[in-house]
């Protein structure tokens, strides 16, 4: 299924966090938390500014992304979960 943004939307795929400690120490399932980095698979075209023009989003695809603990909706593609957020929700790009 492909999907395609819309405005300052972003899909991102959420990485998988780390199943052991530095330690050594195996996290269980119900311990772990959601990681908060991920990957954009895509974007839209961006917002419409005050002067009827698009403002392009300052993410593209295939950029590693920090986003806020609560940002965007959970949908399921392909039976993998995906996240479509604002961009106002992108803390920082990693790089």
């Amino acid at each position: 299924m492909k999907i395609r943004p819309m405005n300052d939307r972003v899909l991102v795929l959420r990485m998988e966090e780390e199943q052991k400690t530095t330690g050594g120490i195996i996290i269980p399932d119900t311990a772990k938390e959601k990681p908060q980095e991920g990957k954009v698979v895509g974007v839209g075209p961006g917002s419409m500014g005050d002067d009827g023009k698009r403002v392009p989003l300052d993410v593209k695809v295939g950029d590693r992304i920090l986003f806020s603990k609560y940002a965007g909706t959970e949908i399921k593609i392909d039976n993998v979960e995906h996240l479509f957020m604002k961009e106002e929700d992108i803390l920082g790009i990693l790089e």
